[in-house]
């Protein structure tokens, strides 16, 4: 009611999954050219159906992802087809052209698929500890490696030294199964995965 979430935002855990689905986060795709198709994921906000004059049904609403949010407005032929999968806090995958023509930058919707989140397990965390006096280049880069070769859900936490924490973009989001946490290990050192 408020456009606030009390507890969490309802992608968070799947932003990683989700964000392999699609070829643009919201933010980015307000910076493309008008007339460009683009697949982008998010939840349903402030859905809005409404009859034309013609007595077919449409609907406005917004698409709102951890970046950014953008206006979505489903045409009548469109709406017929995938009307059904529209509903207030949704997770949907859209796929849509932009249109910049006027102030404010809408989507154009053509497709849309209900993104199933019940598939996927949101894992807990990874807590790399790099102690400042291992930090190079030489190490960001192998470990930036490393977790680009194990894509998955779980979000990447880099605990340099004692007091600074960075959450790493859902882009290095990893499946700590597969033997990672061992090579990190390797990597790093036998005491670099922090655990709970």
């Amino acid at each position: 009611m408020l456009g606030l979430y009390v507890s969490d935002h309802p992608l968070r855990g799947y932003e990683g999954a989700l964000r392999r689905r699609t070829d643009t986060s919201i933010a980015e795709l307000r910076e493309a050219e008008d007339g460009m198709f683009r697949t982008v994921g998010g939840v349903v906000t402030n859905l809005n159906k409404k009859w034309t004059r013609r007595g077919d049904l449409m609907a406005v609403f917004d698409l709102e992802d951890l970046e950014g949010s953008i206006e979505v407005m489903v045409f009548p032929k469109t709406m017929t087809e995938h009307g059904h999968k529209l509903a207030d806090d949704a997770v949907v995958l859209l796929k849509g052209r932009l249109d910049t023509r006027e102030d404010s930058p809408k989507l154009i919707c053509m497709e849309i698929e209900v993104f199933d989140t019940s598939s996927i397990r949101v894992s807990k965390p990874v807590r790399i500890k790099l102690p400042l006096e291992q930090v190079s280049e030489d190490a960001i880069d192998e470990l930036k490696t490393l977790l680009g070769s194990h894509p998955g859900d779980s979000e990447v936490f880099l605990h340099l030294g004692d007091r600074h924490v960075l959450s790493l973009p859902a882009d290095f989001n990893v499946d700590p199964a597969g033997g990672l946490v061992a090579e990190i290990r390797v990597l790093l050192g036998a005491e670099s995965v922090l655990t709970g």
